[in-house]
């Protein structure tokens, strides 16, 4: 049985806020972290190669009968992401009503969520293909591509090709809800091995979220280093997602599961299980 908390982190910079100031030396010995991009940390938790940390939303539903999320923790937004884009040559309604669609091999919640807004929203069912994250990957014929993260910021300060739309937007203007694109779970048989180094890394996490959004300057600065555009870009971006998961956040996240076992994207309805709603795991 592993004894260290195995914690997974995603590849983007969407998730800094909550682990930029993280203390991980702290729990030197006690966890280990993971860093991947969302479909890899999907799988890692799935297979019970980690036991908690980021993963996308859709993959909560898939296992929602074996995980818990974390209260106040997410990847989520009211509108605007822009990070999950979808460059297209033509028209909404004209993709949706035959036309073809590559997508990103890198995140499930963001592949469903078009999904999801193309048949029902668009009433259509276009045809899709995965793979890699990047416009090049495009074949002649393909109408739009669907990037997510760091890969899509990159290509929409390049991008004079295409229209963009972004998905978080089109989700709010057809919805009126928040969308969460990544939530912080919990495998349950972890949560039951490892309940007060659980607890105390939880309060980690919230604090670090709190400096990393209180303090966001280093972190901004780290952004231009390593990924590139401005201080006034990434203060912007970071500045317009949420970080938490409060009501609103899964309200809307729960409508999105509701469409997605609709559409036979999920095999079973997911119900939201929050970790602090389990006395024995606090």
């Amino acid at each position: 049985m592993t004894q260290t908390l195995r914690i997974g982190r995603i590849l983007y910079t969407n998730v800094w806020p909550i682990f930029h100031h993280f203390p991980a030396d702290r729990f030197a010995g006690r966890i280990e972290l993971h860093t991947e991009v969302p479909s890899t940390l999907n799988r890692a938790m799935a297979e019970g190669r980690i036991d908690m940390g980021p993963i996308s939303s859709f993959a909560y539903g898939e296992h929602a009968e074996e995980y818990l999320l974390f209260p106040d923790l997410s990847v989520s937004a009211f509108g605007r992401v822009n990070s999950i884009l979808l460059f297209h040559k033509k028209p909404l309604t004209e993709i949706a009503a035959g036309g073809r669609i590559m997508l990103a091999n890198t995140s499930a919640a963001s592949v469903n969520l078009l999904k999801i807004l193309m048949a029902k929203r668009f009433a259509g069912n276009p045809v899709y293909r995965f793979d890699e994250a990047r416009l090049s990957s495009m074949r002649p014929d393909e109408d739009a591509a669907l990037l997510i993260g760091d890969d899509a910021i990159r290509a929409d300060w390049s991008n004079s090709d295409f229209e963009v739309t972004d998905l978080g937007e089109l989700w709010r203007e057809w919805t009126g809800r928040w969308m969460s694109f990544a939530v912080w779970a919990v495998r349950e048989d972890a949560a039951e091995r490892h309940p007060e180094l659980l607890s105390d890394v939880y309060r980690a996490f919230l604090e670090s979220k709190r400096q990393g959004l209180a303090q966001p300057e280093e972190m901004i600065r780290h952004a231009v280093q390593t990924v590139g555009g401005s201080e006034a870009y990434w203060r912007s971006y970071f500045g317009g997602l949420s970080f938490d998961f409060g009501e609103e956040q899964r309200k809307g996240l729960q409508l999105y599961y509701d469409f997605a076992y609709e559409l036979g994207l999920l095999n079973r309805p997911a119900a939201i299980r929050l970790w602090q709603d389990i006395p024995s795991y606090r």
